[in-house]
């Protein structure tokens, strides 16, 4: 999954003049406004011929800038699987923006995606829950084509194309499920490549690997180790999980129906119980809210607060949502999602039988993993992980999907793949739930001189605009550009994510702001001040998910995001982070890693300015103005 917004490099570059563009057999039309050239590639849809039938891959081409004879050519693929490569331009034209002086640029749609004949499967598209009866429903609806949307075909569709453009070798970056995209692609046109930089990358196959067994180490370190790094959560005795074993046990023995706001400002309804926080959990995403809030909120929850857990669990409820809001499969294809899925990695059954026999051959194989191996999930039980989302899970998933042909090329993947010696570097976030790094390992070590950065702090996905800091793009350009990623120690300063200390429903309840030469405010307006902080804090890092433009405060009010030259505007009205304190005025934070944040509010009883660089370390907000009369000079660790 990618987003993002435009490099400024790659947004200047000038228009084509109106005329085509000829490269190898290929005539490319120009397109957009960043010197792009489109075309299409007719293939056949079943390259053995068995189905009839063609399908028209699109992608875009975007020449370097100097005179003479490119120095390369950079291809980005990526992630889901399901979304187009070509709506994900902005984010890799900003990678690539430093190289494409003397690098061509190639985006390509996969075969089922965007504007390379998305797969429509009407009912999964516009489902709000997948089931199992949907997805194979999906797989019927297909028939014989449904084995033709393999990553390996979409693979071969690219090679076609570059072949066609002549272009001799490339430099792929994939991101996610472009990782395995690459690595299908290295194993199937190993003449092709320059280099690959797989960043957030997961293996073709593994040990015990249709129970995703890294899943919930990950997910455990993920929490513990930002308690970790947390001044105001180490303190606690215990983990992180030992913090959220409390409101876990609650939610076991007792579920409830709730409803709570997610970043766009809608109302989602839910059952509140285990799978619903195993969601939060390993869902990572929103990756930094989940992170930064899931301790402190299991807390609060467990002592009676339940509104910010409840909020959390609709965040990710919508955050894991891949469907777009229009339904359209041209953003997002369900359908291309479930046939990759159902067909190309391992499943805990026999995919070559029959739906009803592999349903029986799925419970005996849950009967025996709950049995020897209970504690796959921990905290979870292997049925309250299963209750998440079936894209999520995977368990079930393709418990119903049309059995693939005996020589379906998914079987030649796998165990049985030779990975060519080319160079890798695979780059992997420490926090990163969804591809960890015990599967980045496995992926370096699958090439014979793979190297993996480890991004201390980082997420899924690191080199992209949404990345927690600029290191590992860096180190991808420095690898493309020299074969070698060089300095790695970037890697290790991207600074702490700064948890929440406590959830509080009453400004009395939070640690005064420290007091600053000019201070006359007493404790009480410094706790009133705290509580601003925490509440400017807390819409900021929502604004940066929001695509509504408008949102819901913890506690109620509301508010307003706007884009601007510089990064966001959000306008607060009423907002409350604790029920006595309400907080209007505006907020303006720059974008990137090194944003700075500027808020200008109004409380009862006067006004407060905040400011604090997010990229500091430690961060520390400071806060002036007056309240009740009194000046304020203060500083708290920044929210």
């Amino acid at each position: 999954m990618a987003f993002g917004l435009a490099h400024p490099a790659a947004a200047a570059r000038p228009a084509p003049a109106a005329r085509t563009l000829t490269l190898g057999s290929l005539e490319l039309q120009p397109c957009g406004s960043a010197g792009a050239y489109c075309g299409t590639l007719e293939r056949a849809l079943d390259p053995l011929g068995e189905v009839r039938g063609a399908i028209s891959v699109y992608f875009e081409f975007y020449p370097h800038s100097n005179p003479g004879p490119p120095a390369g050519t950079l291809v980005a693929t990526e992630g889901g699987p399901g979304y187009p490569a070509t709506d994900s331009r902005d984010d890799y034209l900003g990678l690539f923006a430093p190289l494409m002086a003397d690098h061509d640029v190639v985006i390509m749609d996969n075969r089922g995606t965007g504007r390379s004949g998305p797969v429509d499967c009407r009912a999964l598209q516009a489902a709000e829950k997948w089931t199992v009866e949907l997805v194979a429903a999906c797989g019927e609806s297909l028939g014989n084509r449904a084995p033709l949307y393999s990553t390996a075909y979409a693979a071969d569709d690219l090679a076609a194309i570059l072949r066609a453009l002549r272009v001799r070798r490339i430099d792929l970056y994939g991101d996610s499920y472009g990782t395995y995209f690459e690595q299908v692609f290295a194993v199937r046109h190993p003449d092709l490549l320059r280099s690959v930089v797989l960043d957030g990358a997961y293996p073709l196959t593994g040990p015990d690997y249709a129970w995703y067994p890294t899943y919930a180490p990950a997910m455990r370190s993920k929490l513990n180790w930002a308690c970790e790094r947390s001044p105001s959560c180490a303190v606690l005795p215990g983990t992180s999980i030992d913090h959220i074993m409390p409101a876990l046990r609650l939610l076991r023995a007792e579920p409830f129906q709730a409803h709570a706001f997610d970043v766009d400002g809608r109302e989602r309804r839910f059952q509140a119980n285990a799978a619903q926080l195993a969601i939060v959990m390993f869902g990572n995403a929103p990756a930094l809210t989940s992170t930064r809030e899931a301790d402190a909120a299991a807390r609060a929850f467990a002592q009676g607060d339940r509104l910010p857990l409840l909020r959390l669990m609709a965040e990710t409820a919508s955050a894991v949502d891949s469907r777009d809001p229009t339904g359209d499969a041209a953003k997002w294809s369900a359908g291309l999602a479930a046939a990759v899925m159902c067909q190309d990695p391992p499943q805990i059954f026999d995919m070559s039988v029959s739906p009803a026999e592999r349903a029986l051959d799925r419970d005996r194989a849950l009967a025996e993993r709950r049995r020897a191996f209970p504690d796959t999930y921990a905290p979870f039980t292997i049925d309250e992980y299963r209750a998440m989302p079936l894209d999520y899970s995977f368990l079930d998933e393709c418990a119903g999907w049309p059995a693939p042909p005996p020589g379906h090329p998914a079987a030649k993947l796998g165990a049985n793949a030779r990975y060519p010696d080319v160079p890798a570097l695979v780059i992997s976030g420490d926090l990163d739930s969804i591809t960890t790094l015990a599967d980045g390992a496995a992926v370096a070590a699958a090439f014979k001189h793979g190297v993996q950065v480890r991004i201390a702090n980082g997420f899924h996905v690191n080199a992209l605009a949404r990345g927690r800091s600029a290191c590992a793009a860096t180190m991808a350009r420095r690898f493309i550009a020299t074969l070698d990623a060089g300095d790695s120690s970037c890697a290790a300063r991207t600074p702490p994510v700064r948890l929440v200390a406590k959830f509080a429903r009453r400004a009395a309840d939070l640690p005064a702001a420290s007091s600053l030469p000019g201070n006359a405010a007493d404790d009480a307006a410094l706790r009133v001040a705290a509580a601003a902080a925490q509440t400017v804090g807390d819409a900021v890092v929502r604004a940066a998910l929001n695509t509504s433009g408008r949102g819901a405060g913890l506690r109620g009010g509301e508010f307003r995001v706007r884009g601007t030259a510089a990064g966001l505007l959000i306008t607060l009205d009423g907002v409350r982070w604790v029920e006595d304190v309400a907080v209007s005025g505006t907020i303006a934070r720059t974008s990137g890693p090194n944003a700075l944040v500027q808020a200008d509010v109004r409380v009862t009883g006067g006004r407060l300015k905040l400011r604090w660089t997010e990229a500091a370390q430690p961060a520390w907000a400071q806060v002036s103005g007056t309240l009740h009369g009194s000046a304020v000079a203060a500083h708290l660790p920044a929210p």
